[in-house]
């Protein structure tokens, strides 16, 4: 060990493995919008554009800057999924070739500017209420009920197949697909949406977080190891406490190794006692608060752990979703908050 430092390793043949995992639950016919905003979920967005290229059909992403930094490397579609709001970046978007999401009332003035030059994706509110054109307002859009654009919604309750809200949704954009030229494209399908519902797949669906391991089907595998070394192992007597505040204390004589990894590195500072992690194969448990640089983990029963070994806080042996549900926290969350010092490794691109 030279100079420990946290690491994310990222893989992306598994990326790609998720992707195909996604496909084979859908039609051959379906297109895949590849959702690569916020830095493709922390798994970079350069490096996302050039090793998924072959694998899907086009990228989504929030920011116009994020469209047009991919157009530099890519000649696929091209999505600004909340849309531009000014000529200049109208101009922008049909300089480059890039499709754009009209969502908003307020968009269509200068959106009926550019119906002729530019690919729009319609987007309806049928229920999530959040962004979107609702149903009594569809009738002002009809100069772009073009064969070329494509109606799409967004499912609030995708995750959970049972809500009563998903059959309202669907209802809704039945209702709001006949009041269209009814041959223009449709997509309605998010990541958990591909898996639970592929019969309202149509011609796009738009995976994100599956593409990198960041929800629980089978076949998906958390695409970035988390990890860090070991810098110290304490060997403690039965009453001891550990940590800040103290929070547990030792009911036996217990072995501690501390990882050099904290919350300034992106780990939750929120980690509950019992959290998993993989030391050398084997699987233990944080102990203790994790504090900005350390965290400490139970080694007692891990035969010949050291310092120097590393200490896997999610992997694709052990899925960032073990943590997410340990501690009520969401895996967006966790891949897109990666501290900048956390050293990045990427393999397969």
């Amino acid at each position: 060990m030279i100079e420990p430092n946290s690491e994310l390793v990222i893989d992306y043949e598994l990326v790609r493995n998720n992707i195909q995992v996604i496909k084979s639950n859908l039609s051959p016919s379906c297109k895949i919008m590849g959702i690569i905003k916020s830095n493709a979920y922390g798994h970079d967005l350069e490096k996302a554009t050039h090793a998924l290229d072959d694998s899907i059909d086009g990228y989504g992403v929030v920011r116009l800057q994020e469209a047009l930094k991919i157009r530099e490397s890519s000649s696929k579609p091209v999505l600004a999924m909340q849309g531009v709001y000014s000529s200049d970046a109208y101009d922008a978007l049909k300089k480059n070739n890039i499709w754009s999401v009209i969502h908003s009332i307020s968009q269509l003035p200068l959106a009926k500017q550019y119906k002729d030059d530019l690919l729009f994706w319609i987007k309806v509110n049928t229920g999530m209420n959040r962004l979107g054109i609702r149903l009594n307002e569809l009738d002002q859009f009809e100069p772009l009920f073009k064969d070329s654009n494509v109606l799409m919604t967004h499912l609030a309750c995708a995750d959970n197949p049972e809500d009563a809200l998903n059959i309202t949704q669907f209802k809704n954009f039945d209702y709001a697909w006949n009041q269209t030229t009814k041959s223009m494209q449709r997509s309605v399908l998010n990541s958990a949406g591909a898996f639970n519902f592929p019969d309202q797949a149509y011609d796009w669906v738009r995976p994100g977080i599956a593409m990198y391991g960041g929800i629980d089907f089978p076949g998906l595998k958390t695409a970035m190891t988390f990890r860090s070394q070991i810098i110290s192992i304490q060997s403690l007597d039965k009453d001891e406490r550990i940590g800040y505040g103290g929070r547990v204390k030792t009911k036996q004589r217990t072995k501690i190794a501390i990882v050099y990894c904290g919350y300034a590195d992106g780990f939750p500072q929120t980690a509950i006692d019992g959290t998993s992690v993989i030391v050398n194969s084997h699987q233990s448990q944080i102990i203790g608060r994790v504090s900005m640089d350390l965290i400490s983990i139970d080694v007692t029963d891990i035969p010949e752990c050291k310092i120097g070994d590393w200490c896997e806080l999610w992997s694709p042996n052990l899925s960032i979703l073990e943590n997410t549900k340990k501690n009520g926290l969401l895996s967006y969350e966790l891949m897109t908050k990666m501290s900048q010092r956390v050293k990045r490794e990427y393999l397969n691109i």
